[in-house]
């Protein structure tokens, strides 16, 4: 299982938001450049649709491949007053051939995209990544050079962890108590709810600008 929020900020304030993270997180960033190809599953796979995505990381010296596969949400009571979307996730290392494999099982590709920015990772009681990235679409089949914004001017930011059904609680908490930092720049909530950009991001960020971030926490 995964917990995961995701909001959006303008570009002109990541720098900021990279300020803030590295104190908050005292770690260095990892450079990210993602190429995702979802597929869906064909009629001969059975009568229930299935969805995955290939992830090639093309920031590597050699680019490494990635099958992932993202189940639905955590449902319940106990799952709808929580602001943490808990979902089934399984991933797994694959070769570069891949892609050819699953068009032989009879996926077919449904749309590609190239993720372009920075990540961190750290250890806050439990392990968390956060991920922020301008999302672009291809013009082309697999033309990631020609790759051009969704969005303009705006870029996805991702806080994500893995847990089970024994911790996600535990997770939850710890997850909620990061992003009570991020609050000034922008807001983060479960995939799908949109809240747009936050009214004060831009004089936290004048701040953070001036100040360089702060402490690590």
């Amino acid at each position: 299982m995964e917990c995961v929020v995701q909001g959006i900020i303008e570009t002109q304030h990541v720098e900021a938001l990279e300020i803030l993270l590295q104190g908050l997180c005292g770690v260095q960033k990892e450079r990210l450049r993602i190429h995702e190809l979802h597929l869906k599953s064909g009629p001969n796979l059975g009568a229930v649709p299935s969805d995955l995505k290939i992830l090639c990381d093309l920031e590597q010296p050699e680019p490494t491949w990635t099958v992932r596969h993202v189940g639905g949400p955590m449902r319940g009571a106990g799952a709808d007053q929580i602001s943490v979307l808990v979902r089934t996730m399984l991933e797994s290392k694959a070769s570069k051939n891949v892609l050819r494999f699953f068009y032989a099982l009879g996926y077919k590709l449904d749309h590609e995209l190239l993720r372009v920015g920075f990540a961190f990772h750290f250890h806050r009681g439990v392990q968390i990544t956060v991920t922020v990235s301008s999302i672009n679409k291809m013009l082309k089949l697999h033309a990631t050079d020609e790759a051009v914004p969704v969005t303009p001017g705006m870029q996805l930011v991702e806080v994500t962890a893995p847990a089970s059904s024994e911790n996600y609680t535990e997770v939850v908490a710890a997850m909620s108590s990061f992003c009570e930092h991020l609050a000034p720049l922008l807001h983060l909530s479960k995939p799908g709810i949109s809240t747009g950009v936050v009214p004060t991001a831009a004089a936290a960020a004048a701040s953070l600008m001036s100040d360089g971030g702060g402490t690590t926490l």
